[in-house]
Formats: structure tokens, sequence, C-alpha cells
């Protein structure tokens, strides 16, 4: 299971990709209803065209809730590193300790929003050398008496390499109608030797498709109908049951949803949340 023979049960966390989409009193609200609710972390996605830039964003998150806040994933070719690693070992100092640095090689796309941005066009290997940079460039700035969590997203055997030796945690980038064993193999392939903490994004719930983390054509039927690990049910009881299902089969602990979802599922992280 898992890959590993560090293989261990990790208790359970929750966070909710909440990016600034309405105006800024309800999205305050919002945040202090995700607080209130279990709910450990909250994340924003690196995009440009969507929000304000992560860093502000996220350092108001963490004033106005208290709560855990990261990066739901920096893109590794957007900023030099140092910039990266500068402003994610600045968001740990000014939240005492309350940032995950969540970083990948970009969504798909990337090299269009490169485009736009009037930045060079980066191949895939050296965006995964960019990952590496910004966070040894981190460590450094961390030095001995910090250490800023990492989240890494990754796709192939290189990424997961690198995430094994550098991640604190892991969430595994998949085609959103990947059946349940597909995920399984390509968990089971990931050599954890270190025991870093397994993360799920799933970003359908029910009939509910979290536009910021899926694809605009995402079909919430199809993602259903595969069983895949992108879908959770609805139903509390029902998404309960298959969390603990997911954790105790492949070692999935951290599940991040979207903000719509995060209402429905808000009994199951009282009952579930740190257990």
């Amino acid at each position: 299971m898992a890959g590993t023979s560090a293989r261990e049960i990790k208790p359970l966390r929750f966070g909710v990709v909440a990016p600034v989409t309405v105006g800024l009193p309800a999205w305050r609200d919002q945040l202090r209803v995700l607080a209130d609710t279990g709910y450990s972390t909250i994340l924003m996605p690196d995009v440009p065209q969507w929000q304000p830039a992560p860093g502000p964003a996220l350092a108001m998150a963490a004033t106005i809730t208290g709560l855990r806040v990261g990066t739901w994933v920096y893109a590794s070719p957007v900023r030099p590193a140092w910039i990266t690693a500068w402003e994610a070992h600045s968001l740990s100092v000014l939240t005492e300790g309350r940032f995950e640095m969540g970083i990948g090689t970009g969504r798909p796309g990337i090299a269009g929003q490169l485009r736009e941005l009037g930045l060079p066009a980066t191949p895939a290997g050296r965006r995964l050398s960019q990952v590496r940079e910004v966070v040894a460039a981190l460590r450094d700035l961390d030095g001995p008496d910090r250490h800023t969590p990492v989240v890494m997203a990754v796709g192939g055997p290189k990424a997961q390499a690198l995430a094994a030796e550098v991640a604190d945690s892991v969430t595994f980038v998949m085609p959103q109608v990947e059946t349940r064993a597909e995920t399984m193999q390509r968990v089971e392939q990931f050599e954890n030797r270190r025991g870093v903490e397994l993360a799920l994004h799933v970003p359908v719930v029910g009939d509910s498709v979290a536009a910021f983390m899926a694809g605009p054509d995402t079909d919430a039927a199809a993602v259903r109908a595969a069983d895949s690990l992108a879908f959770l049910p609805s139903d509390p009881s029902a998404a309960a049951e298959e969390i603990q299902r997911r954790r105790e089969e492949i070692g999935f602990s951290y599940f991040v949803v979207g903000a719509e979802a995060a209402g429905a599922l808000a009994p199951v992280v009282a009952e579930l949340a740190g257990r």
C-alpha cells in the first residue's frame, strides 16, 4: 500500500480552495464560516485571471480565520524561483507557521498563460527543475529553526521522485475520469519512503463541480460513473464512509474540495477532522 514501508494511518484534515470570486465582504464571511466548521486550511490558486495574487489573499485569510493557509498550487514557471521562495517564507513568518507551500509545474495550458504574461516557454523538464530550486531556496530562507511544509502536485515518475525526496505532502495530477483501480496503482507506485502525507484533490462533490479545480468541460455524471476519486457524494454519511475507505485502502488523509461544496461536507468535516 502506497508503495512504502513507512505506511501509516495519518489523521484526517480538510482544505478548501476559496479564491476571491465574489465581493470582499462575502468572501470574508465565507472564510469565517469555513473556520467554524472544522476545515483546517484555506487554499488559493495561482492563476492571475481569476483573483488577486495568492500571497496577499492568503495573508488576509490567515488574519481573518486563524486557520492554516496555502497555495494550491504555485506554478513554477510563472516567477523566478527565489521570488516564489521568498514569498512562501514570508507567509510562513507572517502567519507564525500556518502557511504551507503548494507547488507544481503548472496547470494544463501553462504554455498559453506564459505567452500571455510575456514569459518564455519553459520545457517540462526545466519546470520540474524550477520546483527543486524553489524548495531549495525556501529551505535556505527558513534556516534551521523553521520548516515551511511543501505540498507537491505531481504527475509522472520524475515529479514523483522529486516529491518523495523533498515534499511533506503530495497530491497526484490525474485524469478526472481515472478509475479507482488506476489511482490505487498510481499511488502504490509512489516510493513514499519518508511517509509523506497523501492529499486528494476532489473537484466534484455530488452534482457540484468546482470550476477553479476542474476543466471547463467536466461532466459530474461521467466522473461519478468512472468510480473516480475526483468525486465524493454530497450525502454526509456516504461521504464520510468513502473518505475513511480512501484513507484505509490507499492512504489519503488530506482532502481538498472547492468552496461551493464546503457547506455540503461540513457535517463530515466536523465528524472526521483530526481523527
